[in-house]
C-alpha cells in the first residue's frame, strides 16, 4: 500500500492506495500534519467501481470502457472522501468555479452546457484578477460566517484549478441561449439543480447531512440563472450582475 497525507478543503486526509495514480493526482495538496480522517482502498473497492462503470455504460447503450485499475482507484478514493465530508459541514459539488479578487463564483449546469467555456471567458476578460478554483468537482464548506468554495485534485479533464479556498459569493445556473441575460432566483427555483449537482452519498446519514447543507447554502448565498451565448459579452453581463 502507498500511504500519504493531503489537505483538501481544510481537512487533513490520509490516503492509502494500491496504485500511485491517486497520489500523482493529489500533487500540490500534500500536508505534514496529523490526519483527521483516513481513506484506504482495497481491490474490492476497485472491482466495485468497475462494476458501476460497466453498468452505467450498458444502461446508456454503450460498450463498457476499459479503464485502468489506477483510474478506477482514483474514483474509489473520490467516492470515499465525498461520503465522509458532510460530517465536516463540507460536500462535493459539480461545477466550474472562478475566483475574482479573492471571492468565488460558481457556475453549474447540465452536462454539455459549456461551464468551462464560460469561466474561461471570465479569465480572458479579467486577466490576473481571475483565478480558477476548480473546473469540475469543487468542495463547498459551510462556516458560521458563510460558505467557502475549495479546489480539489478532481478538477476536470483540463486540470484547471488550484489548492485554495475562497469565500463563495454567488452560484449561477447556466443555460445556453441566443442572448445574454441574468436574473436573481430564489431558493425554490435553484434547489432542484443544486440537488442534482451535489454529490449524493450512499450512506443515509451522510445524505441527510448533505440535504441540510444544501438548504443552508441556498439561504446564505446569492443565486442566479444565466442565459448565455458563450460570446465574450456573456462574461461581462454575468460578472456585472453577480459582483454586487
Amino acid at each position: 500500500m502507498i500511504t500519504r497525507t493531503y489537505r483538501i478543503a481544510g481537512k487533513v486526509i490520509s490516503l492509502s492506495t494500491i496504485y500511485p495514480d491517486t497520489h500523482t493526482l493529489c500533487e500540490g495538496y500534500e500536508a505534514d500534519a496529523e490526519p483527521e480522517l483516513s481513506v484506504s482502498i482495497s481491490q474490492s473497492d476497485i472491482d466495485l467501481e468497475k462494476q458501476k462503470s460497466d453498468a452505467e455504460y450498458i444502461y446508456e447503450g454503450k460498450h463498457p470502457r476499459n479503464f485502468s485499475q489506477g483510474l478506477l482507484e482514483q474514483t474509489a478514493v473520490y467516492r470515499k472522501i465525498a461520503e465522509q465530508m458532510p460530517y465536516y459541514d463540507t460536500f462535493v459539488f459539480h461545477g466550474s468555479v472562478v475566483a475574482v479578487d479573492g471571492v468565488g463564483y460558481l457556475f453549474t449546469a447540465k452536462s454539455g452546457t459549456d461551464k468551462s467555456t464560460h469561466t474561461r471567458l471570465w479569465r480572458e476578460m479579467l486577466g490576473d484578477r481571475a483565478v480558477m478554483v476548480n473546473d469540475d468537482k469543487p468542495m463547498i464548506k459551510l462556516t458560521d460566517t458563510g460558505a467557502l468554495v475549495c479546489g480539489t485534485p478532481y478538477n476536470g479533464k483540463h486540470h484547471l484549478g488550484n489548492n485554495i479556498c475562497v469565500p463563495l459569493k454567488a452560484i449561477c445556473i447556466l443555460e445556453r441561449g441566443e442572448h445574454n441575460s441574468i436574473t436573481p432566483i430564489n431558493k425554490s427555483e435553484a434547489y432542484p439543480m443544486l440537488l442534482q449537482q451535489v454529490y449524493r452519498p450512499a450512506d443515509m446519514q451522510s445524505f441527510a447531512m448533505t440535504l441540510s447543507l444544501i438548504d443552508k447554502l441556498s439561504d446564505m448565498t446569492a443565486l442566479y440563472k444565466l442565459s448565455a451565448n458563450m460570446e465574450p459579452q456573456a462574461a461581462e453581463v454575468a460578472y456585472n450582475a453577480m459582483k454586487g
